[in-house]
């Protein structure tokens, strides 16, 4: 999207805000109906002078909006406060407008067949202070959820731990472990001891292998550059291994020519060497222990409505059909559409991409999140036929700047050898 789209973007959302600004503050009369005047007037103006001040700040703080950058921390920050406060109102209205529905249809049903002037009460009852009181409330809920996202749940790193069996595991890898990181998205950072909590936190699971699974930048090279130090800490003894993302190609901003994206693209290459991780672009490599080995496999970005220039027969050249095989591919849908019924089997694919949406619920016994409407497979482990998938949640965050019941992940994969009684 061009600059003057996103300009036009913005003032209708800002638009829409300030219609919702009308309706939240007739719940707000509702609710002090029966405070001091002064007191009522207070709360009101003291709504709109935050919402105002909100959209102010949104349009303001874009107007700086530059599509050779893409949205800095600042921007996200913004869009953040603006969206958290979105939403408490969308949540604040859908309750009064419920309400507002409820005794309009009870006046009609109450009414109907009666003679204009005989009815004994008003046509429409006037709303309950109840149910301004329930709006807050289910409010109050989005409101203090995203505001701790943003200011504590987007660096609460969380260990998923996950033990898969295989059958033809060979012996020396029984117990073998790796560690997986993915959707970094180093230009979002805004807190680096934070950060450095979150890469020592990996390094303590002291796996066998590190891997990343994409998206190191969110356009541009430059944007790791302060976090080259925290990163390379993470070691492992059978090495650490990287893929590209489809953040990684910079097709999200505007380049000057096509040879300033290339190179920078280059740059962004070059990178995950200086976090000593050896970036695999459609290409395998042999994981020897005890004189017996695996084949761990990496693609370039192949998704489902993203960039597909991933080559999964190029990368898989060479190796043995009948070995065992670690696939790393960003995006799941790969998995989805070209994996799981390869004429190769391919053992265990590792991907990222989806970030949980960054916004969701996860319990022993439910789990949602909207990505789940455009994703099969958007977190955790998935299996077909005796071949898995695991979808990382993401380490980083974009866009809002935080993570709401979908937290980041650090996760830990031991593979184990399936026992025959």
């Amino acid at each position: 999207m061009h600059r003057g789209g996103f300009v036009i973007f913005f003032l209708i959302l800002s638009g829409v805000s300030l219609l919702m600004d009308w309706y939240v503050c007739s719940g707000i009369k509702t609710l002090a109906a029966d405070w001091q005047q002064r007191n009522r007037l207070i709360a009101i103006y003291t709504y709109l002078i935050i919402s105002i001040g909100l959209i102010i700040l949104f349009v303001g703080g874009f107007g700086s909006f530059s599509t050779a950058k893409g949205m800095t921390p600042f921007h996200e920050w913004v869009l953040s406060f603006f969206l958290t406060f979105f939403v408490t109102k969308l949540v604040f209205i859908i309750v009064l407008f419920l309400g507002d529905t409820g005794r309009t249809v009870t006046g009609v049903i109450r009414n109907i067949g009666k003679p204009q002037g005989q009815q004994s009460q008003p046509y429409i009852p006037t709303r309950r202070k109840f149910i301004s009181e329930l709006a807050v409330l289910l409010a109050a809920i989005p409101f203090a959820s995203m505001l701790y996202g943003m200011f504590r749940g987007k660096y609460d790193y969380k260990v998923h731990r996950q033990t898969i069996y295989f059958d033809d595991l060979p012996e020396a890898f029984d117990g073998f472990t790796i560690t997986q990181l993915s959707d970094i998205h180093s230009g979002s950072f805004d807190n680096i001891d934070a950060l450095r909590r979150g890469v020592k936190l990996a390094q303590d699971q002291k796996s066998d292998l590190f891997v990343f699974t994409g998206d190191l930048v969110n356009n541009a090279a430059w944007e790791i550059e302060p976090y080259i130090n925290v990163f390379n800490q993470l070691k492992a003894p059978s090495g650490q291994f990287s893929i590209l993302g489809n953040h990684d190609y910079g097709d999200y901003i505007q380049w000057d020519s096509a040879v300033a994206k290339a190179e920078n693209l280059a740059k962004v290459k070059a990178q995950h060497g200086k976090l000593d991780y050896k970036l695999m672009l459609d290409e395998n490599v042999e994981l020897e222990k005890n004189g017996q080995k695996i084949a761990l496999i990496g693609v370039q970005n192949w998704g489902r409505g993203f960039i597909q220039i991933g080559d999964l027969d190029k990368a898989m050249r060479g190796v043995d059909p009948q070995a065992f095989k670690i696939l790393l591919s960003h995006d799941p849908t790969h998995w989805e559409e070209k994996v799981r019924f390869n004429p190769t089997k391919i053992h265990l694919t590792l991907a990222g991409h989806t970030h949980g949406a960054q916004f969701g619920v996860e319990t022993a016994g439910f789990r949602w999140s909207p990505v789940q409407y455009r994703y099969l497979d958007w977190a955790g482990l998935a299996e077909n036929n005796g071949r898995y998938l695991y979808v990382n949640r993401g380490f980083g965050f974009l866009a809002f700047s935080g993570r709401v019941g979908i937290w980041p992940e650090i996760t830990v994969l031991t593979l184990k050898k399936k026992r025959t009684a």
